[in-house]
């Protein structure tokens, strides 16, 4: 509620998972089953009053980075057999790091995975979701799978950019088909594994151009997250300028995301054409009216929820209806 009265334009609730095993931590959000969505449905229906925001959610499975303990008491990845573990999938059995090894997945369970996130995508729109995102960043199932580093199969979904696609894109069509046309489908990507010989940019264009054609409403494009030797150049807008080689070779619209914390950043990057939309993530946990201060700070319009109209500050209440 509190973020869905921000100002935000477009709120998406956190990766949730389209089965248990799916689940970075025990206590992950999920939308694998009829009372999960049921869960959803009551949320949204009891916000929509008093939000102007559109709603997404984003679907994922960890693949071999689940089975997590909570990120505050340490986020280690746990065995199988402690009371809030399990066995772990990939699309090889090559561990994140110093974990757990993960079990490669067969063919017939890749394809019940693929089958988990149409489902999810299903529910998702009974729900009353207006945007669905797929997960294929941050080293997660989808994404091990795009990535040779960890992507080592010798079969129609490992070796070539096609075959390592291959998950991704067949998923994504299937939802895209799945789902209502007013639906908006679309994908968070790592744009590059910043190491050397895994997923590189000029993949990831080349997968948003093919995600283009499949009728994709945008694409979010993220960095890294597959590998614990990747190097990566931390600092203001450091995934900026890999939205936008992406935003420069599609028509697709591209969110950018990543240590934009203040407005004139962010309206810069808009500005000059980087990116169509910015993404706030910890700033706006940091800072849930962030939306507010950056309407003060442009000198623009926002609708709040009217049971706020009171607390702006005497100088910015034109700004606020």
């Amino acid at each position: 509620m509190n973020l869905a009265l921000s100002g935000a334009a477009l709120v998406i609730v956190e990766a949730s998972a389209v089965t248990p095993s799916g689940r970075i931590t025990y206590k992950d959000l999920g939308i694998w089953n009829e009372s999960q969505m049921q869960a959803f449905k009551k949320m949204l229906a009891e916000i929509r009053p008093f939000a102007n925001a559109r709603f997404g959610i984003q679907i994922a499975h960890a693949g071999r980075k689940a089975a997590c303990d909570l990120p505050w008491l340490g986020g280690n990845n746990l065995p199988a057999n402690h009371e809030h573990g399990w066995q772990t999938v990939a699309p090889s059995a090559q561990p994140f790091a110093d974990s757990f090894p993960p079990k490669a997945l067969t063919k017939d369970e890749i394809l019940e995975i693929k089958r988990q996130f149409v489902d999810a995508a299903k529910r998702a729109e009974q729900a009353g979701f207006d945007v669905i995102e797929i997960h294929a960043a941050h080293g997660y199932l989808l994404h091990s799978f795009l990535s040779p580093n960890s992507n080592l199969r010798q079969d129609e979904y490992g070796g070539s950019f096609a075959n390592r696609s291959r998950l991704l894109v067949e998923t994504f069509k299937e939802i895209r088909e799945a789902v209502s046309p007013e639906i908006a489908v679309g994908v968070r990507i790592s744009a590059t594994d910043w190491i050397e010989g895994g997923w590189d940019l000029t993949e990831s264009i080349e997968l948003t151009q093919i995600l283009e054609e499949l009728g994709s409403s945008y694409i979010h494009v993220s960095s890294g997250g597959l590998s614990d030797k990747q190097q990566i150049p931390v600092g203001p807008n450091y995934q900026v300028p890999l939205a936008q080689e992406i935003h420069n070779q599609t028509q697709l619209p591209v969110i950018a995301v990543g240590l934009i914390t203040e407005p004139l950043q962010a309206e810069a990057i808009l500005a000059t054409g980087q990116a169509d939309f910015i993404a706030i993530g910890r700033g706006i946990l940091y800072e849930p009216r962030w939306p507010w201060r950056a309407a003060s700070v442009l000198n623009e319009q926002i609708s709040v929820a009217p049971q706020y109209l009171r607390c702006a500050p005497h100088q910015f209440k034109h700004l606020f209806k």
